[in-house]
């Protein structure tokens, strides 16, 4: 699914509050956005991408250009300033406009790193390719594109942290513009629609290590506990204690990766009274011991 602002429903450029639900995750969750690649091309040319493991996204810089992919019905044409990502990887060709080959072009190429040994919420809740345009962005969005482009062309100091800190602010913005601007949604973005689940979610994002139960999240919802259960799968295409426990895997291997706690303190701040079975349900989800994360 290939998702595109619509002209008739304004750019970025007309803000509305981001759901507590998304912001909470996106402020807790594990991603790494890193710029990988700076691209610089002249007259003819064109790049082909094999299908990745990771999230991919381009930033043009200057020129022009199009990009062509089985996710897409048709070549899109992307502009200095346009943001096309690719949160599933999918392979793809990048090539010249044929009405601008005498004009330089320039791409800032990057990858998005879920958390690789659990389900993500939005790796699953993402279209396959969604775009940002630069002329229907406002002001904040420019400015930080104009910033990574400046910054690839200068030799300050700390130039990559700089990029990937930069290309992870511009990713959040790209990722509350599409839940802000459009209707075909699905999981995560689906839920954040819905009040009442999108208040258990931000609960949850919040609050992980709350001894949760379907009765207190449909308490909390205001709805009875069948009905929750039945909407909450509808929308985010699992149950709701299995989302729980993913959450809490996911929190866990962020603070793993820290190295700052113990297992057994992460377990407790989770909400598991036993260390040991908090490794067997972290092994049985995530495919790994907690301490091989440690070491």
């Amino acid at each position: 699914m290939y998702i595109e602002p619509s002209p008739a429903l304004g750019g970025i450029a007309h803000p509305t509050s981001v759901p507590p639900a998304l912001e909470s995750l996106l402020n807790q969750s594990m991603l790494r956005v890193d710029v990988v690649a700076e691209q610089h091309y002249c007259g003819e040319w064109f790049m082909d991408e094999p299908r990745y493991e990771c999230g991919l996204f381009h930033l043009v810089g200057a020129g022009e250009c199009l990009i062509e992919s089985s996710a897409l019905t048709e070549a899109l044409h992307l502009k200095a300033g346009d943001l096309v990502v690719l949160p599933h990887g999918d392979p793809h060709r990048l090539s010249a406009h044929h009405e601008q080959e005498g004009i330089p072009t320039s791409l800032i190429c990057g990858e998005l790193h879920f958390s690789n040994r659990t389900q993500h919420p939005l790796s699953h809740a993402l279209p396959t390719c969604l775009v940002v345009r630069a002329a229907e962005a406002d002001k904040v969005f420019r400015h930080l594109t104009s910033m990574m482009v400046d910054v690839v062309n200068s030799g300050v100091a700390g130039r990559q942290v700089l990029l990937n800190k930069l290309a992870d602010t511009l990713f959040t913005l790209a990722v509350c513009d599409y839940a802000n601007r459009n209707t075909d949604h699905r999981g995560l973005f689906a839920a954040l629609v819905d009040g009442r689940i999108c208040k258990v979610l931000q609960a949850v994002h919040e609050n992980p290590g709350r001894p949760w139960t379907m009765q207190s999240m449909a308490s909390l919802a205001c709805m009875s506990r069948s009905a929750f259960a039945e909407r909450f799968a509808q929308l985010m295409k699992m149950p709701p204690m299995q989302y729980v426990t993913q959450w809490r895997v996911s929190i866990a291997e962020r603070l793993l990766r820290d190295r700052q706690l113990s297992v057994g303190t992460i377990a407790e701040r989770l909400g598991y009274s036993s260390e040991a079975a908090f490794r067997r349900l972290f092994k049985r989800v995530s495919g790994l011991c907690p301490g091989s994360i440690l070491k």
